[in-house]
């Protein structure tokens, strides 16, 4: 496996090691899980849709949380109450999972739906308006000192 330094990026940035941090993190073996499977989709220039197939698991058997920067989706199947069934073959999984995704900033948790077997989680990239960029003024500097200037002639000959 590589592995990546990223120590010369941190002499130039401010504020990104988080995602440094993650980015090690998905190189980790034990991120290879692979049950259940998802799609992540971008819908709109500022909406996600991320869809997990949860076959044979109801509302009451998922969860799902948002903790700092985190998307955890959680199932836990309860125990059949019927023992006279008999499997000649399971195909079907009915194992517990967890499955965490992690969301970029301002990005939140719009919905969720469960329709058919897909758990559809909807999400929205809403940036504040103090996070967005904005212009920003140039003056001449000697025209600052003119005004001041002027005020305190005016001030003076009143």
């Amino acid at each position: 496996m590589r592995h990546v330094d990223f120590s010369p990026l941190y002499r130039s940035t401010v504020g990104f090691d988080r995602l440094f941090t993650m980015l090690d993190s998905l190189g980790q073996p034990d991120q290879s899980q692979s049950y259940p499977p998802y799609n992540i989709e971008r819908t709109g220039e500022n909406t996600y849709r991320i869809t997990m197939a949860v076959a044979g698991f109801d509302e009451t058997e998922l969860s799902i949380e948002a903790r700092e920067h985190t998307l955890t989706v959680k199932g836990e199947k309860s125990e059949d109450k019927t023992p006279e069934n008999q499997f000649l073959y399971r195909g079907i999984a009915k194992r517990a999972f967890e499955r965490r995704f992690q969301l970029a900033e301002y990005v939140e948790i719009t919905s969720a739906s469960l329709k058919n077997g897909l758990l559809h989680v909807d999400l929205l990239r809403e940036i504040p308006e103090a996070a967005k960029p904005r212009r920003i003024e140039i003056t001449a500097a000697n025209s600052a000192p003119k005004q001041i200037e002027a005020s305190t002639v005016n001030g003076a000959a009143a």
